[in-house]
Order: C-alpha cells, then sequence, then structure tokens
C-alpha cells in the first residue's frame, strides 16, 4: 500500500511543479524580454543609441540588432526571421502580401529623415556639386576631377561605397542614375555579407576611412555616420572628411547648394534626402511594440535629431546658417 501511495504522489507532484513553473514564466512585455531586430546598416550608429537609451530606461529588456546590408535586411523580416525591421524604404506589395498570407499584421512607422552625403578629402578644395553631375560621374561620363573643376589637380575620380546590396546604391540607382548603369569607376569598399559586426570596421566606417586618406575619392555615405556626436546642434560634421554641398540645378552654386543637415531636410532642399521607417509584423503589444513606440515617441525623436537626422513625428527648430 505505501508503494501505491508514492507511486500516487508523482504526477501530482509533476503537476504541481508544471504549474508554479508556468505562473512564473515570464513572457516579453513593451519593457521586458529579448528581442532581435533586423537593421539597414546603414543606419547602425543612430539605433545603436536608440537601443542604448531604451535598454538604460529598460533594464528587464535586451534588444539585439543584426546589423547587415538592405536586401538581407528585408529578406530577413518578410522571411519572419525577424518581426521589426529598420530601413529607408517602405516594404513593396508582394513583400506585404507574403506576411499578410502568413495571417500577420504589418504596421509601418516613419521614424526620420536621413540623407546621403557626399564626401571629400580635406585636401580638397571643391565641394560644390549638382546631381546632374553626379550621375555623369556615377555611370562614368565623368572620369576626372578637372571636368568638372577645370584647375583641379586630382586627377581620376575614385568613387567608393558601402557595399553593392546597401540602400545607398538602391537610392542612387533609382533617384539619381536612374538606372543607368553604373561606370567601372565606380567601387565598393565591402562585400556584402549576412551580418555587420559593428565592432569592427563596417562598410560605412570603411568609406570614411578610404576617402579621408585618398586625396582623389569621392565617398557616397548615411548622413549618420558622418554627424558630430559633441555638436548638440546637429550642425556640424566629423572632421576627418568634408561634406559636399549638392544642387538641384544644372550648375552649383553657392546659394543654390545644401549640405544635409536637418533643418535643410525640413525645407526639402537637400536633393538626397530619403525617409527611415521602422516596420512590425509582431503588434500583439510585446517588445517589439514597445521599442518601436519609443522609437517614434519624444525621447527616441530627440536622439534622431541628435544624430543629425529630422525626426519623422515632433516639431524642430530650424536655424539659419548666414553664409560668411
Amino acid at each position: 500500500m505505501k508503494k501505491l501511495s508514492i507511486i500516487f504522489c508523482i504526477p501530482v507532484i509533476i503537476f504541481t511543479i508544471s504549474c508554479s513553473q508556468r505562473n512564473n514564466f515570464k513572457t516579453d512585455t513593451p519593457t521586458s524580454g529579448i528581442i532581435e531586430i533586423a537593421v539597414d546598416e546603414c543606419l547602425a550608429p543612430i539605433i545603436d543609441e536608440q537601443i542604448a537609451v531604451f535598454e538604460a530606461l529598460n533594464p528587464d529588456a535586451t534588444i539585439i540588432p543584426i546589423y547587415t546590408n538592405e536586401l538581407a535586411a528585408y529578406d530577413l523580416f518578410v522571411k519572419d526571421s525577424m518581426r521589426v525591421i529598420i530601413g529607408t524604404r517602405e516594404l513593396t506589395l508582394n513583400e506585404t502580401k507574403t506576411i499578410k498570407d502568413r495571417k500577420q499584421r504589418v504596421w509601418s512607422q516613419k521614424l526620420a529623415v536621413d540623407g546621403i552625403a557626399l564626401i571629400v578629402n580635406k585636401t580638397n578644395p571643391d565641394t560644390l556639386i549638382s546631381t546632374s553631375t553626379l550621375k555623369k560621374i556615377i555611370t562614368g561620363e565623368i572620369t576626372n576631377w578637372d571636368q568638372i573643376y577645370p584647375n583641379s589637380k586630382l586627377g581620376k575620380i575614385a568613387i567608393v561605397f558601402d557595399s553593392p546590396n546597401s540602400s545607398t546604391v538602391r537610392y542612387i540607382k533609382e533617384e539619381v542614375t536612374k538606372n543607368t548603369p553604373i561606370g567601372e569607376n565606380v567601387r565598393a569598399t565591402s562585400k556584402d555579407t549576412a551580418t555587420v559586426d559593428i565592432k569592427e570596421r563596417t562598410p560605412n566606417q570603411k568609406v570614411i576611412d578610404y576617402v579621408s586618406g585618398t586625396p582623389n575619392a569621392l565617398g557616397l555615405i548615411g548622413v549618420n555616420w558622418i554627424s558630430n556626436p559633441s555638436d548638440t546642434t546637429s550642425l556640424s560634421f566629423i572632421n576627418r572628411i568634408k561634406v559636399m554641398s549638392v544642387s538641384k540645378e544644372e550648375v552649383a552654386t553657392l546659394d543654390n547648394s545644401y549640405k544635409p543637415f536637418p533643418y535643410q531636410f525640413a525645407l526639402g532642399q537637400y536633393p538626397l534626402q530619403r525617409d527611415v521607417y521602422i516596420v512590425i509584423s509582431d503588434v500583439r503589444g510585446g517588445l517589439a511594440s514597445g521599442f518601436v513606440n519609443f522609437s517614434a515617441g519624444e525621447k527616441g525623436q530627440r536622439i534622431v535629431l541628435k544624430a543629425g537626422l529630422l525626426p519623422a513625428t515632433q516639431v524642430t527648430r530650424l536655424v539659419r546658417i548666414k553664409r560668411e
């Protein structure tokens, strides 16, 4: 009889432990848990800062960013490997349909206005350029600096960008060259990889390295990589390179050319600007939703402005700079 009693008690003990564990199990909430998000590497500095502040405010939350090129980031999201993506385009109709066919809801929030900066070596005296001239450089019609600036002694233009499947390359192809083939003088500093370790030299950092050490270089890079982190006005850039002023007109002049500052984004005067989106397919109110709401909220938008971009949902103070 004693043996039977022991056998009978075992399932009761197991059931009790199971119930206890189920009651104590902590699912993710808007301020706790662990999630991975896919991020366009071009936006790494600003998203790193967003994550750092969010985790500091919410010690039980861990956001793991997977930095990669644009093509890979959106592929991860559409295949449901990630429930949050941050990039510089919205989903296509086919991408949206794929997600909705899985009975998932998709929600998109504009996060910021970003820009592609054109950077040159500090020794380059010429920093005005038009978008029509930029197109001719990228397509190989213009190959030498003296074709733009007759007095230039820099020789051939060495054009560099981050990686072949980056959002920067897509934007230039769609908005500048209008899908005209890119010339042989254009090269990437990095090959496309599944993920980017931002503790190493990232593709965008390699662009800065190359331009800062090459007098005849012209680099294409995301603005938040070159914003001066110590400048609270967001009106200066790192001192390793020069940032070109870009014009929509056929001939670039001081009066019609603009640098990629937040207030120029707000006025729509900088020609190479684009929107940044945060897209989510997990809207059940968990950690993914919490991070999205933070990024689009007041604290997150202040981080956007500090990074040298234009906040999407907060009022920005416009400052007019008087040219010397």
